[in-house]
């Protein structure tokens, strides 16, 4: 009995040291963005005469926003005669009926707008971007996606520091249109806010490699051309080809001070079909691109960094059997375990694994917001929450992966709901528009954990344990993520909206 009680406990302490390890990379990357953070790049120098650029905008049934995207390209603060406007329309709706007449309308006003329709949508997003950017006219190539919003200077910020021939991409940060639309809006913000502040940040500033985060940036051509182009093996092409390209020599900048606004899901099943997304794309990457990267000629640095982010997906694995471990542990079901090295050891793999997340999120807040970053610590426990209630849809995005199973490119819902939209506007907008496919089975995998969670937290505090029933609680955010799905399944009932298609 005693061994199979040593057996369990060694496997969840691997877990914890698993997940800890990842902790301490986030204070890692706290570390290297201060001190790095005066350290901001520069142009090499300015154009004397600008070059052509090509804006690529790739949309799929986008009816909602499509408009709203146009609109703000044609008032970018750049000569028509050094700006092309490539709308990359797969549709399979009325989206592709707008965009023809947007593109002749924007031809009326001057400029150089052609609308590229798809009928076959082979590759997805990277088949779209791999045929416009073979007949595209720009050197440099401006992507944004259809729920971005882009500033009218946001060109003249970023296209100088191409004078520099070794830059390949210059990459803005990510602000949020509809941040405090609802609770789930904010904190995916705050998540946003994390990877883009610091990671991104850090990475780029202390000379590791960071990606392209599919919008929001400017391509040198010749760096994807150089790099083996657009592929679509993936799906996460952005962060394919980012890998590829550096790998290649390219230099690639951020401009952490140069914001291009989007639109957040607002409900939770669109919030999981884009972290699924996500989440495999990079898994895919992983298997696809990390033996490369361990054997470039490129500083170790890279290298450890690079691997670090590739592989940090898979601790959703680890959360998972962390869930299933834990129940003798914090039960006190081991004798043994009241030994004070194990409970020194226990802090300390807590700490790396919590509150070393925490500490992450807030210096993202206060580098952002340093008047009122405190006011964003009221999130941090539901920032946990939900990253522990994805844990389920995300493991299984992992498991996917691994196994090889193939899907197809699931876009993410936009509805056009800015920062000033009410609850019942948005309501309207999301019943005439697209819904996010939707499992049944992942929510009623959330509610058991949930149940049992729940259970624990329960029989701790009946026998005084009120600590760890308080360190327990956040796992209860299989509850959210499961009760927003069921809520999104019962409002499509009332519905006639559609499937965001693959």
């Amino acid at each position: 009995m005693l061994t199979q009680e040593i057996i369990w406990y060694s496997a969840y302490i691997l877990v914890l040291v698993g997940m800890s390890g990842y902790g301490l990379h986030r204070l890692i990357i706290v570390y290297l963005y201060w001190k790095n953070v005066r350290n901001c790049p520069k142009p090499k120098e300015l154009f004397k005469e600008l070059p052509m650029v090509t804006v690529q905008l790739p949309v799929f049934n986008e009816m909602l926003v499509v408009d709203r995207l146009l609109e703000a390209v044609a008032h970018l603060d750049y000569p028509k005669n050094k700006l092309e406007i490539q709308i990359l329309d797969d549709s399979t709706d009325c989206t592709t009926e707008l965009c023809m007449k947007k593109a002749e309308e924007l031809r009326s006003r001057g400029y150089d707008a052609v609308c590229l329709h798809r009928t076959d949508r082979s590759g997805y997003k990277a088949g779209a971007l791999e045929a416009a950017t073979r007949v595209s006219k720009g050197d440099f190539i401006f992507i944004l996606d259809a729920d971005f919003q882009p500033s009218s200077d946001v060109l003249m910020k970023q296209i100088h520091y191409f004078t520099d021939e070794k830059v390949g991409l210059v990459q803005t940060r990510w602000e949020h249109i509809n941040r405090n639309f609802n609770l789930l809006t904010h904190l995916q913000a705050i998540f946003l806010d994390g990877h883009f502040m610091m990671e991104q940040t850090a990475r780029n500033r202390s000379g590791r490699f960071f990606t392209f985060n599919g919008t929001a940036g400017i391509w040198r051509k010749a760096a994807i051309k150089d790099a083996g182009g657009w592929e679509h093996d993936t799906l996460t092409e952005d962060m394919d080809l980012s890998y590829r390209a550096q790998m290649k020599g390219w230099h690639f900048v951020f401009l952490n001070d140069v914001v291009t606004p989007a639109e957040l899901p607002v409900d939770m099943d669109g919030f999981k079909a884009q972290q699924h997304r996500w989440t495999k794309g990079s898994i895919q990457v992983c298997q696809k691109m990390l033996g490369d990267i361990l054997r470039a000629r490129i500083p170790l640095k890279a290298k450890l960094e690079a691997t670090t982010h590739l592989t940090a997906n898979y601790s959703y694995l680890l959360l998972i059997l962390l869930c299933f471990l834990i129940y003798p542990v914090v039960m006190e079901k081991f004798a043994f375990q009241h030994s004070i090295y194990l409970i020194l050891l226990n802090f300390l793999l807590f700490f790396f694994a919590s509150i070393a997340v925490c500490i992450f999120y807030t210096s993202a807040q206060i580098a952002i917001r340093p008047r009122t970053w405190w006011k964003e610590l009221v999130y941090l426990p539901f920032l946990l929450a939900l990253g522990i209630g994805m844990s389920v849809n995300n493991a299984k995005a992992v498991l996917e992966a691994v196994v090889g199973h193939q899907s197809s490119f699931v876009r993410t819902p936009k509805y056009g709901i800015g920062k000033d939209a009410s609850k019942k506007q948005a309501s309207n907008l999301r019943k005439k528009g697209y819904k996010a496919i939707k499992s049944v089975i992942i929510p009623l995998v959330e509610i058991a954990f949930g149940c049992f969670f729940l259970w624990m937290i329960i029989m701790l505090i009946m026998k005084g344990s009120y600590l760890s029933a308080v360190l327990m609680s956040p796992f209860l955010g299989f509850f959210y993520t499961s009760l927003c799905s069921i809520e999104c399944m019962i409002a499509g009932l009332f519905g006639p909206g559609k499937k965001a298609q693959a």
